[in-house]
């Protein structure tokens, strides 16, 4: 593939009105296979480091996904420049990206087959039977030992947070994903346990479903964070604006004491 033959791909994945280009530097790096460049809205491919078209279009789509979100910004902005982030691979922007793959598997740009993989498949096979879906069942039959713990805690006069911090030396953020886990149904096990703690932290039912369905399909966790939070950001956006209203009077209230502190020790000097 060409320069041009590249540009077009992207552009038949998902449009941008902002213009781009993109090129094949025709160098090998130990570092990086590509890299955006937002000011000059360059995508450099270093193709030397690829065996196969497949591998070049992952990272091609992989830089085209820092541009697409470039333009966004943009757009927000009206128009100026957007600042540069301390952190460019964001959950929403593994979200996007593997939603733009999805996409170019379905117009047959790129796949992900692990049939000429005979090795690679098996392992996968073992990986999943051995380790992810046995850890999803422990990990939700320790989440109903806590609650019983926690129960008989209660009954000893036996103060849980202490119990946890230094009889089972567990920490309490761990000990509260695991609890949730425990609540869910047995089926669920079969998801592992990192998608269990996915699926345990949307607080609907109905949004339990929604995760659990998507997890099934082959959604990428990142994915199925995205469309969680999406969700509940474009469900009430009166609570949205509520919240940063209390926010920002907290804010206020806690700079003009500040100020007031400042002030008064100005004037005693």
């Amino acid at each position: 593939m060409d320069n041009e033959k590249i540009k077009e791909m992207l552009l038949d994945i998902q449009e941008s009105k902002l213009d781009f280009t993109v090129t094949m530097t025709g160098k090998e790096s130990k570092r990086v296979n590509g890299l955006y460049k937002p000011d000059t809205r360059e995508i450099l491919l270093h193709n030397k480091n690829f065996h196969t078209d497949t591998q070049l279009i992952y990272t091609a789509i992989h830089e085209y996904t820092h541009h697409l979100i470039n333009e966004e910004k943009i757009e927000e902005s009206g128009g100026r420049t957007p600042p540069c982030q301390s952190r460019s691979h964001t959950n929403y922007f593994w979200a996007k990206f593997h939603g733009l793959l999805d996409i170019a598997e379905e117009k047959g740009y790129y796949k992900l087959d692990l049939s000429g993989a005979p090795e690679l498949d098996a392992l996968t096979k073992e990986i999943r039977e051995k380790y992810i879906q046995p850890n999803g069942h422990i990990m939700q039959e320790l989440g109903k030992n806590l609650i019983k713990a926690h129960t008989l805690c209660e009954q000893a006069n036996i103060r849980y947070e202490d119990y946890l911090d230094r009889i089972l030396q567990l920490p309490r953020t761990t000990a509260k994903s695991v609890t949730k886990v425990g609540l869910l149904p047995e089926d669920d096990a079969e998801l592992g346990y990192e998608n269990m703690k996915i699926v345990a932290s949307c607080k609907k039912a109905e949004d339990r479903a929604k995760a659990t369905d998507a997890i099934k399909q082959g959604k990428s966790p990142d994915s199925v964070i995205a469309l969680m939070k999406k969700k509940a950001q474009t469900a009430d956006p009166k609570k949205k604006l509520e919240k940063e209203r209390d926010r920002l009077t907290k804010t206020i209230s806690e700079l003009t004491q500040r100020l007031e502190y400042v002030e008064e020790s100005l004037a005693g000097m």
